[in-house]
């Protein structure tokens, strides 16, 4: 019996600070009343709790919104303004820290080379990882993956013709090709049921760390901007390219952590499926991608740069918390 993801919206999460309170204010006051609020400066730590939750909270209008929002508001003149602010900072981080960026073609290659001892999160995981510490990587990595293709989704009506068919071929299998007891969404969510957690979508929001949002804002800010189109597929091209062995040390992770059959799935069919995956997305896409547009290329180059660095932070995070012997949650309180 399949674990669905929850169809309805999510409570709209706590404040963490200045803006998050905000965005709460404003979705929580009638349209006409929340017209001319005041709201912050935004002038903090782009990468902070407080600044990322507010992003990821304004995103979530364009996908589930949340129990007692309006849907309304997801055009409200003054969020998307205070949207807009929230993103530059962190544009201009990721710029910063990408620059310079290689050329593509440099970074695709590097994508397929495997590292002789790895110590990133699946690494980790398999050698030494606790369930509790797979049941928080699977907390963080709830934000996307229980609407996994959905942000990406975003590019299908910016793409030319010929990528525009290999892009969907991808994301057909990612919608479980037609079947959707296997989409991957689904598949997350009988994982995590078989790790005792709650698979509801949004459940875990006020626990997750800032670092967990930067990953699937990162997607969220690339698939609603047209004028980031390319950086939106270089994103899609790390993900295609690179999952597949960091999926069966997951799986084989889990699996010795006591995990069931529904427990190890996801991650095994993302190794069967992204393997292929990674030569659709190389050739289909990208080449047909930038043969129409040779200009994209640049900002091809910059999402693979991007997501690069919002991965990591995310592993540094959580194996920096693990190796200290504390909960990589918010509060460090970790799971009951």
């Amino acid at each position: 019996m399949a674990a669905p993801t929850c169809a309805r919206a999510p409570a709209l999460p706590a404040a963490r600070g200045p803006l998050s309170e905000a965005v709460r204010a404003l979705l929580l006051a009638a349209p006409v009343a929340s017209a001319g609020r005041p709201v912050p400066p935004v002038d903090g730590d782009p990468w902070g709790e407080d600044h990322q939750l507010a992003l990821y909270t304004c995103y979530e209008l364009h996908y589930r919104g949340f129990a007692g929002v309006d849907p309304d508001l997801e055009w409200h003149p003054e969020l998307l303004a205070l949207r807009r602010a929230l993103e530059g900072p962190v544009l201009a981080e990721l710029r910063a820290a990408t620059r310079p960026v290689p050329p593509l073609a440099e970074l695709l290659d590097g994508l397929l080379i495997e590292p002789h001892r790895g110590t990133g999160l699946s690494h980790f995981l398999l050698a030494e990882g606790t369930r509790a510490q797979a049941r928080e990587y699977l907390v963080h990595r709830s934000l996307y993956h229980l609407k996994e293709a959905d942000p990406q989704a975003w590019a299908i009506p910016r793409l030319p013709a010929a990528a525009k068919a290999a892009f969907v071929a991808i994301e057909f299998d990612e919608y479980g090709a037609g079947r959707p007891e296997r989409l991957h969404a689904t598949l997350f969510a009988e994982m995590m049921a078989d790790f005792g957690l709650d698979p509801a979508y949004g459940h875990y929001v006020d626990v997750a760390a800032a670092p967990a949002f930067a990953v699937v804002n990162l997607m969220s800010m690339f698939g609603l901007h047209r004028a980031l189109r390319g950086a939106l597929v270089g994103q899609f091209a790390t993900v295609e390219i690179t999952s597949s062995p960091g999926s069966a040390r997951l799986a084989a992770a889990f699996e010795r952590l006591g995990a069931g059959p529904a427990g190890t799935r996801f991650h095994r069919e993302h190794v069967e499926a992204d393997a292929v995956h990674e030569q659709l997305v190389r050739h289909g896409v990208i080449r047909a991608l930038l043969a129409a547009e040779p200009e994209l290329a640049a900002d091809v180059a910059f999402g693979v740069a991007a997501t690069g660095v919002v991965e990591e932070r995310l592993s540094e995070h959580l194996l920096g918390c693990w190796r200290a012997g504390k909960s990589s949650l918010r509060g460090g309180a970790g799971l009951a």
